[in-house]
C-alpha cells in the first residue's frame, strides 16, 4: 500500500463563537480530512493571527479554551488529528522572519485580503495584517504542510506560501515543500439580516446564527429574515435580490436537513414564510443538537480540554524545533 504523502495544515482563530458559515465554509471540511488523512492532519488555533484585530487580553484564554471545546464536540478526534495552540510553538514566529527576509514587499501590497482587513479596521491598521500570510506560510511549512483546505478566496494566501518557499529553496537549499491548495466545497452563508451578504459577526449579533444557540433563540433570529410577499417561489426568483432572504433560508435547509427537505419545504405553494423559517429553524436546531450537548460537557472539565491542546502542542513544538534545525543549519544560523 503507498504510504499517504499528503500532510494537511490549517488554523481558525478564536475571535468569538462560531456560526454555521465558519462550519459550513471549513471546519466540517476537517472532519473530512482528518478521516481521509488520519495522523496527517495539523489543526491550530491561530492566537498570534488573532492579535492582528483589537481585542481584550482577559478574554483570550476563554476564547482558545471555548473554540477547542467547539472543534472536539464537532468530531475533531486528537486520535486522528493534531489539534494545538499556535503559540505553544514559537518556533513558527521564528521561521516567520526568517521568510520575512525572502518575501518582496511587492508581494505583501498585491494581497486583496489586507485591503479588505484595513477597509474593515481603520483604526488598527497594523504590520500585523499586512505581514499575515508570511506567518500563515511559515504555520503550513513549518510541519512540512503540502495541502491547505481553503476556499477560494484564500488561494492568494497558497500562492504566496509557494512563492516564500520557492525563494527561501532559491538562496539556501530544498528544504520546504510547495504547499498547494485544496480547494474545498465552501457554500456561501449569507447575513440573517442583510441576505445579499456573507454571513460574519461583524454584522451584529442578530445577523448571524450560532452553533451555540439555542433553539428558541435560532427561530427568533430566522424570524427576522427578510422576505418578499409572495410566496411564489422558482429558481430565477430565487437568484434576485429580493429573494436572497428566502433563498437563504432554504440554503440552511439544504444544509442541514439534505436537498430532499429543501423540496419538500416548498412543494406547497405559496409558501408559507412563517412556516418555512420554522422549518429552517428545526433544520439547524437538530443538525447541532448533539454538538451543543457534547460542547457542555466538555465544558465542564476544562483541564480535560487543556490536555489534548499541551498534547497536541508537544507534538507539534517537537517537529517545528526539528524543521527550525534544518532551517538554522541551511541559513547559517548554527
Amino acid at each position: 500500500m503507498k504510504k499517504d504523502a499528503t500532510i494537511v495544515v490549517s488554523g481558525a482563530q478564536p475571535t468569538g463563537e462560531l456560526h454555521i458559515g465558519n462550519w459550513a465554509g471549513s471546519l466540517r471540511n476537517w472532519l473530512a480530512l482528518q478521516d481521509a488523512h488520519p495522523e496527517r492532519c495539523w489543526f491550530f488555533i491561530a492566537d498570534y493571527h488573532a492579535m492582528t484585530i483589537a481585542y481584550d487580553p482577559k478574554e483570550m484564554q476563554h476564547r482558545i479554551l471555548d473554540l477547542a471545546a467547539s472543534l472536539l464536540a464537532l468530531g475533531l478526534d486528537p486520535k486522528k488529528s493534531t489539534l494545538f495552540v499556535q503559540s505553544d510553538v514559537p518556533e513558527v514566529v521564528e521561521l516567520g522572519w526568517i521568510f520575512n527576509t525572502v518575501t518582496p514587499v511587492a508581494e505583501m501590497e498585491r494581497m486583496t485580503q489586507y485591503k479588505d482587513k484595513a477597509e474593515r479596521q481603520e483604526k488598527n491598521i497594523n504590520m500585523g495584517l499586512m505581514d499575515y500570510p508570511v506567518l500563515q506560510a511559515a504555520d503550513i511549512l513549518i510541519y512540512g504542510g503540502n495541502a491547505v483546505p481553503v476556499g477560494q478566496d484564500q488561494v492568494q494566501h497558497v500562492e504566496t506560501t509557494r512563492v516564500i518557499a520557492r525563494n527561501f529553496n532559491k538562496r539556501f537549499g530544498n528544504v520546504f515543500p510547495e504547499a498547494k491548495e485544496l480547494l474545498t466545497e465552501t457554500p456561501k452563508i449569507m447575513s440573517l439580516t442583510e441576505p445579499t451578504k456573507k454571513m460574519s459577526k461583524s454584522h451584529g449579533p442578530k445577523s448571524y446564527l450560532a452553533l451555540d444557540d439555542e433553539p428558541e433563540d435560532i427561530l427568533k433570529k430566522l424570524k427576522g429574515v427578510p422576505t418578499e410577499p409572495s410566496g411564489t417561489i422558482t429558481d430565477a426568483l430565487l437568484k434576485t435580490e429580493a429573494y436572497a432572504g428566502v433563498a437563504l433560508l432554504l440554503d440552511l435547509i439544504e444544509l442541514c436537513d439534505g436537498k430532499d427537505a429543501r423540496k419538500e419545504a416548498i412543494a406547497s405553494q405559496p409558501v408559507k414564510y412563517g412556516d418555512l423559517k420554522k422549518r429552517a429553524a428545526e433544520a439547524v436546531a437538530g443538525r447541532f443538537a448533539d454538538y451543543r450537548a457534547k460542547k457542555k460537557e466538555l465544558m465542564k472539565n476544562p483541564d480535560r480540554i487543556r490536555m489534548v491542546l499541551a498534547s497536541g502542542g508537544a507534538k507539534a513544538r517537537a517537529v517545528a524545533k526539528q524543521t527550525m534545525d534544518t532551517v538554522l543549519r541551511a541559513t547559517g544560523l548554527r
